[in-house]
């Protein structure tokens, strides 16, 4: 397994094709002298790619590729921004690259801070502008067919949402 890349300090950022461990991930955020709050999320591979489309053809993999450096630079970017609206702790992104099958985590985003409130906010912030400004490509495989995933109108909103 890949250990995420110190930005700084504080925040670990880290684009690859290896698992992660969540327990781990959490201890590592936790351990944090100044923690009184940690917020995790992770994202999955899921079977549908539009929710409301329960006929929509059954995902069976998902393709992530990624621009390698520039990738890195974003994640860093939005973290700082985070950072710059609430006072935070450690902070852990890490994003998969490749061939993903059903059910496996993509994504992970976790918020050290002293209070929640700032956890919860910086890290719905950092997966909102993860969305909308991490360059990713995502290609989804259903029913034996591959085809590119367009941005989502309902990534664009809320993000918007920050200003």
């Amino acid at each position: 397994m890949t250990e995420p890349a110190p930005i700084n300090a504080e925040t670990y950022i880290s684009v690859q094709h290896d698992d992660f461990d969540m327990a781990a991930e959490y201890q590592r955020l936790a351990a944090s002298a100044s923690c009184g709050a940690v917020v995790t999320f992770s994202g999955l591979v899921r079977e549908f790619a539009k929710l409301s489309e329960q006929d929509a053809p059954k995902v069976t993999e998902l393709f992530l590729e990624h621009y390698p450096g520039m990738t890195e630079k974003a994640l860093a970017d939005i973290v700082e921004r985070a950072r710059s609206r609430w006072p935070l702790g450690p902070v852990t992104v890490i994003h998969r690259i490749g061939a993903l099958p059903l059910n496996a985590q993509i994504v992970f985003v976790g918020v050290a801070s002293a209070h929640r409130d700032a956890a919860f906010s910086a890290a719905q912030f950092i997966m909102d502008f993860l969305k909308t400004e991490a360059p990713f490509w995502k290609r989804e495989t259903a029913d034996g067919k591959t085809s590119w995933v367009d941005a989502r109108q309902s990534d664009q909103e809320a993000s918007k949402r920050w200003s």
